[in-house]
């Protein structure tokens, strides 16, 4: 596949085994994360995948990094008949420690500028972090402008079924009916991530 094309792979029979992440582990996040030993973390290969068989999202609810409640729920909740009006929301899991995230970071947040009034939405989801401190100096950092949930035990992380919770960074993107639509384990690009939303957030 050209390097310059967008990596989409349609999937007939939904998400993807998480087996197939097996050896995926690379050399640019933190292999053990901030639990240790016990808590290993898979590096994907940034590969894109569109879902055409999709499962309701989960109801994942939580406290943000600023003591806010946020709920999925309320974000991709329709506002009219069969979903009109609802929002495309992109999930992304990430650590103060995943160089990765370090990297995918600007890309995210200028995403996230150039759609918020396009009827996306971006939340974070700051999953087994060394604290609080950590995280939102990250955010400080990168100048992220939208929310992440605190998840410093992974209980938010284990509502996504679709991905594994060990891979870090990894991105969803659930459709307005708040669907999981497609997913990308591993780091991400400008490039590759802003077709993928545009095309999720086209359909009818």
């Amino acid at each position: 596949m050209s390097s310059r094309a967008v990596p989409v792979r349609a999937l007939a029979g939904g998400v993807l085994s998480a087996t197939l992440l097996a050896g995926c582990a690379g050399t640019n996040a933190n292999p053990t994360g901030p639990g240790g030993a016990d808590n290993r973390y898979v590096a994907g290969d940034g590969s894109s995948q569109l879902i055409k068989d999709r499962k309701p999202g989960p109801q994942a609810t939580g406290t943000t990094l600023d003591g806010k409640q946020l709920s999925l729920a309320d974000l991709t909740a329709a506002s009219g008949a069969n979903g009109a009006g609802s929002k495309v929301v992109v999930v992304n899991f990430w650590a103060s420690w995943c160089a990765p995230c370090r990297g995918e970071a600007p890309a995210l947040q200028k995403l996230y500028e150039e759609r918020k009034g396009k009827g996306v939405e971006f939340v974070g989801i700051d999953i087994k972090d060394y604290g609080k401190e950590a995280a939102t100096a990250f955010e400080r950092t990168f100048k992220i402008g939208y929310p992440s949930l605190y998840d410093p035990d992974g209980q938010v992380t284990l509502a996504f079924r679709v991905i594994p919770p060990s891979a870090v960074p990894s991105t969803l993107i659930l459709d307005r009916k708040g669907r999981v639509a497609a997913r990308i384990i591993g780091s991400t690009t400008y490039s590759r991530l802003g077709p993928l939303i545009d095309q999720v957030a086209a359909e009818k």
